[in-house]
C-alpha cells in the first residue's frame, strides 16, 4: 500500500514504480465501487486510466480526445459525466488553478472528504497530492474564530518540484 505521512513529500515527487502506483489506485477505485455498489463503466475506467498514466493534471478536452481515439465517445458530455462520477467518489481531484483533473493515488487516504493539498510544479506540470491535516486544522481554527464553519479544505500550491529544481541548478 502506498503510504504517506504528514511532512513527507507526495509520491509524485519521489522516485517510485509508477506502474505499481497506477495499478494500486485503479485497484482501490475498483474495490471502492464494488463495495459501494457503484458502476465503473468502461468510459469511467478509461478516464481514470488516462489520468493515472502520469502525475500531471489533464484538461477535460485532452481526456476527451483520448477517449475518442479509443472509440469511447467524442462529445463533451461523455467526459464530463465520467469526471463528475470520479470526482464525486474521490477517485479524481479537480485542480481549480489549472481547470484540470488529476487521479487520486490513494483514494482511502485522500478521499473527497480528506483535507488535501496539491503541490503543482509550474515547470513540468507534475501535481503531488498530500493529506494536509495541519493546514486544515489551522484553517479550521481561524474559521472558527471568525464564526465560519469549514465544509471542505483543498489547498493548491504552485512551486518547483525537486527534479525541476535540480535541473535548474
Amino acid at each position: 500500500m502506498i503510504e504517506e505521512s504528514e511532512g513527507e513529500p507526495p509520491k509524485a515527487f519521489e522516485p517510485h514504480d509508477h506502474a505499481t502506483c497506477a495499478a494500486f489506485a485503479l485497484e482501490a477505485a475498483t474495490a471502492a465501487c464494488a463495495e459501494r455498489g457503484l458502476r465503473l463503466t468502461p468510459v469511467r475506467q478509461r478516464t481514470l486510466e488516462i489520468l493515472l498514466e502520469s502525475h500531471q493534471a489533464l484538461g477535460a478536452y485532452e481526456i476527451l480526445s483520448r477517449l475518442g481515439k479509443d472509440g469511447l465517445g467524442s462529445q463533451p458530455p461523455v467526459v464530463y459525466r465520467a469526471l463528475d462520477f470520479l470526482v464525486s467518489n474521490g477517485f479524481v481531484h479537480k485542480i481549480e488553478r489549472l481547470n484540470a483533473f488529476v487521479a487520486c493515488v490513494d483514494p482511502a487516504a485522500h478521499g473527497s472528504d480528506a483535507p488535501t493539498a496539491f503541490l503543482i510544479c509550474s515547470d513540468c506540470g507534475t501535481v503531488g497530492e498530500t493529506v494536509a491535516q495541519d493546514v486544515a486544522s489551522s484553517l479550521g481554527a481561524a474559521a472558527e474564530r471568525a464564526g465560519f464553519t469549514v465544509k471542505d479544505a483543498k489547498v493548491e500550491v504552485e512551486g518547483i518540484c525537486p527534479d525541476c529544481r535540480k535541473s535548474a541548478e
